[in-house]
C-alpha cells in the first residue's frame, strides 16, 4: 500500500506507554534544554476508555531523542472542578508550538454538570454527551517548556447555531508562522452529540489570527473544500507550511478517500481553504512495521501529529488503540515513526 510518507521500522515500546492510564494523542517539540518534550492526553484506567471526555488531562514527558521512549515528568493541567473555568471538566488533544520566546499549547477543554464519572462502566450517558458537546479550543502559553502555563480565560472561538459547525470547536491543528500569525484547522459537526450514538459526519473548518495573541476569525463560513470529495468525513488534522504551501495529514473516518477506514490522508493547499489530495493521497496506513521484523494492523491509528524540524516533518506520532480477542478495548498508547 503506497503512502505519501515512508517510515523506518519502529520500536514496539512506542513513544509513551503508561500501564495505569489510557494514553492518547501526543505533540512533540524540542525544548530550550535541547531535549524533546511530548505533550500527551491521558486518563486513568479505573474508568473506561470512552470516559476521556470527562477525565482526560494533559501531561508532559521528556526524552533525549525524538523516538523516545519518553519519561513522564508532570501533569500540565487537568480536572479543576472548583476553578470556575470553562475547561474545568477535562482537557485533551494537545498541539504544541513555539514562536519568538513563547511556547503555545493549543488544546480542547470541556465542562459538565455533576460529579466526575469514576466507574469502568460504559459512559455513553447524558453526562457524557453534555461533556462532549462543550468541547472548545483553548490556548496556554509559557516562556519555558517547564511552565508555568497561562491559559486564556475563554475559548478562541464558539460554535455557530444553525451552521455546519454548530456543535463544537475541537481538535485544533495550528500552523504558527514566522511573523506570529496563526492558521488553525478545527473539527465540528452540524448537530450536538445525542446520547448513546455518534452525531454524524465530521468536517474541518479553518480560522486565522494575525498573531497568536489576537482574536481568531473564520477564513470561510463553510468547511474546507477537498477537491473531488464535497461531502468528506474527516477529523484529526495536523497542519504545517512548507514555505510555499500548506500541507496536512488527517484521518479518513470511513476510508472514502484512501480506501482504508481511519488511515491517514495527505493533502496540500495554497490558502488552507481549498485542498488537493497528494500523490499518493494516503499519508499512512493502520499497518505498522516494527524493528523486530513484525508487522501489525491496528484497529485504530489516530491523532496524527508531526515533529517539524528545520521546516520539514521528521517524525509522525499517532495514538494507537488495541483490542482483545473479544473485541473489547484493551490498551491505548502513543506510537512514533521516523520518516525516511
Amino acid at each position: 500500500m503506497q503512502t505519501a510518507f515512508q517510515f523506518h521500522p519502529t520500536s514496539r515500546a512506542g513513544a509513551l506507554r503508561q500501564p495505569d492510564y489510557w494514553v492518547w494523542g501526543s505533540s512533540a517539540i524540542k525544548g530550550e534544554d535541547g531535549r524533546y518534550h511530548l505533550f500527551t492526553a491521558r486518563w486513568s484506567k479505573q474508568v473506561s476508555f470512552l470516559h476521556w471526555a470527562a477525565n482526560s488531562e494533559i501531561i508532559r514527558s521528556v526524552a533525549d531523542q525524538p523516538e523516545g521512549p519518553y519519561k513522564f515528568e508532570e501533569v500540565v493541567f487537568g480536572h479543576e472542578p472548583d476553578s470556575g473555568r470553562w475547561d474545568a471538566g477535562a482537557v485533551h488533544n494537545p498541539n504544541i508550538h513555539y514562536h519568538d520566546g513563547t511556547y503555545i499549547l493549543f488544546y480542547i477543554g470541556v465542562n459538565y454538570p455533576g460529579p466526575r464519572p469514576s466507574t469502568p462502566d460504559n459512559p455513553m450517558t447524558q453526562q457524557w454527551a453534555d461533556a462532549w458537546n462543550t468541547k472548545r479550543t483553548g490556548i496556554a502559553t509559557s516562556k519555558s517548556i517547564y511552565g508555568p502555563w497561562k491559559r486564556l480565560d475563554a475559548p478562541i472561538m464558539q460554535p455557530r447555531a444553525g451552521q455546519w459547525d454548530a456543535a463544537i470547536i475541537s481538535n485544533p491543528a495550528a500552523c504558527v508562522r514566522e511573523d506570529g500569525s496563526v492558521t488553525v484547522l478545527y473539527k465540528s459537526a452540524d448537530v450536538l452529540h445525542p446520547v448513546g450514538q455518534f452525531p454524524g459526519r465530521f468536517r474541518l473548518g479553518v480560522a486565522h489570527a494575525p498573531h497568536w495573541s489576537q482574536p481568531f476569525t473564520r477564513l470561510s463560513d463553510q468547511p474546507i473544500q477537498v477537491v473531488g470529495y464535497p461531502d468528506q468525513h474527516i477529523e484529526d488534522p495536523y497542519l504545517w507550511h512548507t514555505g510555499e504551501r500548506y500541507e496536512m495529514v488527517c484521518k479518513d473516518m470511513g476510508g472514502e478517500v484512501v480506501g482504508q477506514p481511519q488511515a491517514g490522508i495527505f493533502m496540500h493547499s495554497e490558502d488552507a481553504i481549498h485542498w488537493h489530495l497528494g500523490e499518493p493521497p494516503m499519508s499512512y496506513s493502520r499497518t505498522v512495521d516494527f524493528d523486530d521484523g513484525t508487522q501489525t494492523t491496528f484497529p485504530k491509528r489516530e491523532r496524527p501529529q508531526m515533529l517539524i524540524e528545520n521546516g520539514k516533518p521528521t517524525h509522525l506520532f499517532n495514538a494507537i488503540l488495541e483490542k482483545d480477542a473479544n473485541g473489547n478495548i484493551a490498551d491505548s498508547w502513543n506510537l512514533v515513526c521516523r520518516i525516511r
